[in-house]
């Protein structure tokens, strides 16, 4: 593939050729700016890669860094591209468009796990390097046997992953409250509606009354600490709605012959 007439930020995203090199490799390059980057972010969060600290895990002056990133905001692309990682392991069906994108879905969920910054990331524009093309592409082929058109496959994707990114940032966002309280998820939950049940009033809030005097929130979750029965639930009502949009796709679904 050829760089030519290419913005900077692609080529280097893409990591396309420049033209020939004389002389020995250069020391540092794109891949070892950005996997260092990704490393001290693993270990410490998004505030642990910043350029100084990229700097001083590589051994070179954080100027040194421009040359191969450009700036802050293209390293931030180029990190976000190195942690998804390739979807390649999504290319064969599942049996149909729904186990498709519902494992699609999940597997975005394990990549925000593993790289929690991910999600502290500004979204700078739509998906532009090659392992976010590969994700896009992956979501179109879940798609492909629908009625649905281009654009209403692009849409699809951007909710469901618009879904999986915020429940994951609020369930990390719980997950460190209760850390910060010195207490577990459950113990949160029985408190906040134990709590709750002594101040809302019946009278004036009934039907939130009747939600506190209920025990959902003592419910203990799964023995083996899998319980996602909150993402789970409100992903599958995101492919309730996804269903409806490609049953109304369907000829005819109109009323039409």
């Amino acid at each position: 593939m050829s760089s030519e007439k290419l913005p900077d930020q692609l080529v280097r995203l893409w990591r396309l050729p420049t033209g020939p090199r004389l002389g020995r490799p250069a020391e540092l390059d794109v891949d070892r700016v950005v996997g260092t980057a990704v490393a001290l972010a693993d270990r410490a969060g998004l505030h642990g890669a910043t350029l100084p600290k990229i700097a001083a895990a590589l051994g070179v002056t954080p100027m040194s860094l421009y040359r191969h990133i450009g700036s802050k905001d293209e390293l931030n692309d180029l990190m976000a591209d190195h942690g998804l990682g390739s979807a390649t392991e999504l290319a064969v069906s599942q049996g149909g468009w729904r186990a498709d994108l519902r494992r699609w879905a999940l597997a975005q969920l394990e990549v925000f796990r593993r790289h929690p910054w991910l999600t502290q990331l500004p979204i700078s524009g739509p998906p532009r390097g090659p392992n976010a093309i590969d994700w896009m592409d992956a979501g179109l082929r879940a798609l492909r046997g629908t009625k649905l058109d281009s654009a209403s496959k692009v849409g699809v994707i951007m909710v469901v992953s618009g879904y999986v990114r915020q429940g994951f940032v609020l369930a990390h966002q719980l997950e460190h409250g209760s850390r910060a309280a010195g207490l577990d998820q459950t113990q949160v939950e029985q408190n906040y509606g134990r709590d709750l049940a002594r101040l809302v009033d019946p009278g004036r809030y009934p039907d939130a009354a009747q939600l506190f005097g209920s025990t959902i929130f003592e419910e203990a979750p799964a023995a083996d600490g899998s319980d996602d029965h909150d993402f789970t639930f409100g992903l599958e009502l995101v492919l309730d709605g996804v269903a409806a949009a490609i049953l109304d796709a369907e000829p005819g679904a109109d009323g039409s012959a």
